[in-house]
Order: structure tokens, then C-alpha cells, then sequence
């Protein structure tokens, strides 16, 4: 039975940058050759990062791509690279028209290709193409028809690209038709709360279907709104964790496969399942020498010990995902500061943290920006907490700004309130412009859903790190980072007294967020029906909630849908984020739930 040693990178590709990620192409196949690997993967588009959304609708990227591609198999030959095959995802295009789909011959494909001895030596196109919640792929692409597989040193290697895995029959059914010794899922999933158990669970059946071993290499870091985990995993045909890769972090998975010999010899255009293709690319022939790196040839070396990597709490999870969508927003618009209104509340303590985590607490800027209403303990739990944390923090007080608009016109009551909220953002934007800092919103979804928020005000900036975070969810991952900090010997950054006092805008005398609405416990229980579950009041009143409540915040929520549009993006951690999974008319007319 033949051994195949895999390499499994999982990097985090920047989408556009086809030099950047290039250069990372190169770099992690030459620690996989070193470490004596037989075939390297990447993730899904690696090439050029994942998703490129109406990117893809622009001919001269898909060109870019393209040449990108074949430079990237000549430089990997020219840097003694080019005797391992490398599967990288790229933006590729149909060389024919798809009359099934209104498509012409030259439409983009989500594409992968084989890279081997200076050559392309194999492309193909994702077949099953995902079009819900977060994915929009019939949009820009038109789906692939081929089964490609790779006979190496024996075994017959199956390639599929994410979505072809995630929906029944397609290349999965067509690997066990074709005998394939394993199934290669190259793949762009992000990350959402429990999708790690629901990734295995669907990893482990698919091997099965297969009838083969599966491994499947994923992308990390973020883009926009999403944020990819990681999560890197090899299972057997009968299920067993052969190796997996840790979450949040790149990471170079290799391991030796017992797999069995390519025994059938199946002809080149075969009609499989789903109508795919067979194509077969034969990379045996002559013994490969050993490669240029120095790794030792394949017989008699030492058998690599498969990786599990733990797995981490829910809390831990959440926090890693909130820090990476964070900091790859900051880092790859090129901002190196990050610009944050300190309340002493604990949504702002919360961001300051994730901040402080993401980029440093040097490049992390507070103001306080107190009023007539800002209490004592509040302006002292925000500089309590940029003491504790190290962070850079200032006091602006709004007072006289807030004075001079009252004296020019007369506000009252919820007018008066949000003139205050506006004011700071004004003044948090105006140090942007000033000193370069990007400023992060500190809006939770509890907030967004209700629409208690003040547009212009506590809306303003250009990313919102707890966009999708309940604000029972809030004190939760407060906590817990307080006590991973004790748990480190470290000091908890956010104050006590912050996670313990009532919630409170504090834009009146004695405010509190109760005033105006729900308790959070309740209010989040009802709004995770309505929002993630797509439950109507009727269903949700059944459930047990009181109907005054229920009425209440599904009214909330259907007339603040216009603020919503207008708040900036924040890293998707829930099965339903707003913006690109819940998309509903501003302009509604239905009041059922």
C-alpha cells in the first residue's frame, strides 16, 4: 500500500493581491518540501483570496489571475519547487459557452488548478456552486463539469473545490465511482458559532460516501464581514480523525497517508455522476529524485506522527473570530491604529479589548468624551481600563459643544439625547481625519436589531467588531476574558464594576437601558427566533413569550431596518448576521412577524 505524505496549508490570502499571495504560495510550499511532502494544497482562490465578489465580473482580474497562475508554476520550478504538485484555487474562466446557465464561453469560474514542473498541468471549476446565506456564486460563476484526478506515486487523488462537498452527489459519489484512493477538498468556509462540529460531522460522511480518506484544507484570516477558521481536517473512510489543523491560525498540516493503489483505469472522458467528466492527469512515470530542499527520498524515513490539534471553548472561539475579522480589516485596508469612543460601558470596553488583542494596545486610541449626564464611575472605569490594558486614551469633554448647539436651538427630550451621541461621533471622526485612526464602532446586535442606536452618533466608523454579538453574549465574553487573563497570570483588562452595573446610554439623569426596552436575557431570546430562526410573531408567542413583549420588538425591529444599512460592516459570527446573510426591504408593509 502505497504512502503518500500530504501538506495542508492553511494561510490567509488577501483578496486582490496576486503577488502577496503568490510570494505566500511559494513560501509555504517550500516549508512542505522541506518537511518531505509528495502534494501540497491550498486553500480555495488562494491565489486571489476569497470571495472576490463582483471582482470576478472584471475581465482584466480574471486575466490577472490567470497569468498569475502560470508565473507561479514557472517560479516554483525556477526555485527548485516544481518535482511536489501544488493544487492552489485561483479566478479562472470557461473556455466554452453554458447554454444551460445564459453563460458565454469565456465566463469566470471559481477554478483550481495542478501546478508541476513549471507547468499547469490541470485546471477545473467548482461544480456545486453555493447561492445562500453568505454566497452568491451563481452570480459571478458558471459551474464546472469535470472530475479531475491525479495519479501520484500510485494513488489516484479526486479533486473537489468546497461546495462540492457541502451538497449530495457531485464529485463525491464520482470519487467512489472512479475507485480514488482520496478525496482533495480545497475550501473557502467561514467561520460561524459551532460550524467546527457541523464541518467534522460532514467531513466524516462524505468520506464514507467516498469511500475513501478526505482531506480538507481551509483558509484563515478575514475579508469584510467574514472570517475564515482554519480548521484544517483528514479523516478515514470509516470516520477516524487522522489529523487536524488548530483554528485562527496558519498552519502547515503534513502527514503520512496509507492509501490504497490505483488499480482502475478509467478512460479520459468518462460520464460519471452529475454528468462530470473523468479527467486524469498522470504525475507518475520516472522515480522522483529527492527534492531540491534537501528532504530525505520517500523510502526509509521516519513516519510523521499525525496531528490532532485540541479543540477550544465557545468562548474562546468567538473571541479568536471577533480578533481576526478585527485585525485583518485594520491591517489590510493599511491602517496601523485603531481610533475607539471609551464610555465605561461595556459594549466600548469590550471593543477596546478586542482592539488591544488585534493590534496592540500602542495602536489602540480611547477618547472619552463625558457630558452633563456622564457619570463619575463611568469616566473612571474608562480610564480604569486603559490603565489596565496599556492602551493610549485621552478625555475630550462634549459639554461645551453640546451647550452651544442648545443655545442655538431648542432640543428636547430624545433630540436632546442623541445630539450628544452625534457630537462624539463628529469628534471621533474629526481624530480620525486628524491623526489616521480607523474608528470602530462599539454597536452590539442586541442594539442593531432594536435600532437602539443613534445614527451619525454611536454609528459612525468603519467597522463594528461586535456587530454580531447579543449583549447577552457581551458579558459572557467579557468575563471570560477577564478570567483567561488570571487564567495567564495577567491582569484582567476590563473593570469590574463595567460588567456589573446596569447598562446605560447615559444621555438623561438615572438612564438605563431597561427604560426602553426588554431585559437582555428576554429581549435576545426572542430576537434570536425572529432574526436567526426566521420565526413570525405567531410562532414565538407559541413558545411561550408573552405577546406584548414579542409585538413589542418585532416592531423594533421592522422599522430599524433602514439603520442597519447604514451601520458599518463587523466579523459574522452567527448563522444570520445583518448585512450578508439577512437581507430584508427597507420599504415593508407586513406587520406579522
Amino acid at each position: 500500500m502505497p504512502t503518500l505524505r500530504l501538506a495542508l496549508s492553511q494561510i490567509d490570502p488577501w483578496v486582490g493581491d496576486l503577488a502577496r499571495n503568490s510570494d505566500e504560495v511559494v513560501r509555504w510550499t517550500r516549508q512542505a518540501v522541506e518537511a518531505g511532502a509528495q502534494l501540497v494544497a491550498f486553500p480555495e482562490m488562494a491565489l486571489t483570496g476569497y470571495p472576490v465578489e463582483d471582482l470576478a465580473l472584471r475581465r482584466s482580474f480574471v486575466e490577472g489571475s490567470r497569468g498569475a497562475l502560470v508565473e507561479l508554476a514557472g517560479r516554483l520550478a525556477a526555485d527548485g519547487l516544481g518535482e511536489v504538485p501544488v493544487v492552489v484555487g485561483y479566478l479562472g474562466r470557461s473556455e466554452h459557452a453554458s447554454p444551460r446557465f445564459n453563460r458565454p464561453a469565456g465566463s469566470p469560474q471559481n477554478c483550481a488548478a495542478v501546478l508541476h514542473r513549471g507547468e499547469v498541468v490541470t485546471r477545473f471549476a467548482k461544480h456545486h456552486l453555493p447561492n445562500y446565506g453568505v454566497f452568491d456564486e451563481f452570480r459571478w460563476f458558471v459551474p464546472g463539469d469535470q472530475l479531475p484526478v491525479l495519479r501520484v506515486h500510485g494513488v489516484d487523488v479526486a479533486l473537489a473545490i468546497c461546495e462540492d462537498i457541502w451538497q449530495d452527489g457531485g464529485r463525491v459519489t464520482a470519487a467512489r465511482e472512479i475507485g480514488a484512493g482520496l478525496l482533495l477538498v480545497v475550501n473557502g468556509s467561514p467561520y460561524e458559532r459551532n460550524k467546527d462540529d457541523q464541518r467534522l460531522e460532514l467531513v466524516r460522511r462524505r468520506a464514507a460516501e467516498a469511500g475513501c480518506t478526505l482531506a480538507y484544507v481551509n483558509m484563515v484570516g478575514g475579508q469584510d464581514e467574514l472570517v475564515f477558521d482554519g480548521d484544517s481536517i483528514v479523516v478515514g473512510a470509516d470516520g477516524e480523525v487522522l489529523a487536524r489543523s488548530p483554528q485562527f491560525e496558519e498552519h502547515l498540516l503534513v502527514l503520512d497517508l496509507d492509501l490504497p493503489t490505483a488499480g482502475r483505469d478509467h478512460t479520459d472522458g468518462l460520464l460519471l455522476s452529475d454528468g462530470l467528466h473523468l479527467v486524469r492527469t498522470e504525475l507518475d512515470g520516472e522515480p522522483q529524485a529527492a527534492p531540491v530542499m534537501g528532504a530525505p527520498p520517500a523510502e526509509g524515513r521516519e513516519r510523521l506522527t499525525a496531528e490532532v490539534a485540541p479543540r477550544i471553548s465557545d468562548e474562546a472561539e468567538i473571541w479568536a473570530a471577533l480578533v481576526s475579522g478585527t485585525r485583518a480589516y485594520v491591517t489590510k485596508n493599511g491602517f496601523e491604529s485603531v481610533l475607539i469612543g471609551l464610555s465605561g460601558g461595556i459594549d466600548s470596553a469590550l471593543v477596546a479589548a478586542i482592539a488591544v488583542d488585534a493590534v496592540g494596545a500602542a495602536n489602540v486610541h480611547c477618547v472619552s468624551m463625558p457630558s452633563r449626564y456622564s457619570s463619575r464611575h463611568s469616566r473612571d472605569d474608562a480610564a480604569e481600563l486603559a490603565r489596565r490594558t496599556g492602551l493610549r486614551f485621552r478625555t475630550v469633554s462634549i459639554a461645551p459643544m453640546f451647550d452651544a448647539y442648545l443655545g442655538a436651538t431648542e432640543l428636547t427630550g430624545l433630540a436632546e439625547e442623541n445630539l450628544q451621541s452625534r457630537l462624539r461621533g463628529t469628534l471621533l471622526m474629526a481624530i480620525s481625519n486628524q491623526e489616521g485612526h480607523i474608528v470602530l464602532a462599539p454597536g452590539n446586535k442586541s442594539e442593531l436589531a432594536v435600532g437602539y442606536s443613534t445614527l451619525y452618533g454611536d454609528s459612525v466608523g468603519a467597522y463594528g467588531p461586535i456587530k454580531d454579538v447579543y449583549k447577552s453574549l457581551v458579558f459572557r465574553l467579557a468575563r471570560w476574558r477577564n478570567e483567561e487573563a488570571e487564567r495567564r497570570g495577567e491582569v484582567p483588562p476590563i473593570p469590574e464594576h463595567t460588567i456589573t452595573k446596569p447598562p446605560s446610554a447615559e444621555l438623561r439623569p438615572d438612564q438605563v437601558d431597561t427604560d426602553s426596552l426588554p431585559d437582555y436575557d428576554l429581549l435576545d431570546s426572542v430576537l434570536a427566533r425572529y432574526i436567526e430562526g426566521d420565526e413570525g410573531r405567531d410562532a414565538i408567542v407559541a413558545a411561550g413569550f408573552d405577546p406584548a413583549v414579542v409585538d413589542r420588538v418585532v416592531r423594533l425591529v421592522d422599522t430599524a431596518e433602514y439603520k442597519r444599512r447604514q451601520y458599518p460592516p463587523g466579523p459574522k459570527i452567527s448563522v444570520k448576521n445583518f448585512g450578508r446573510d439577512r437581507r430584508l426591504p427597507i420599504t415593508n408593509r407586513w406587520r406579522r412577524g
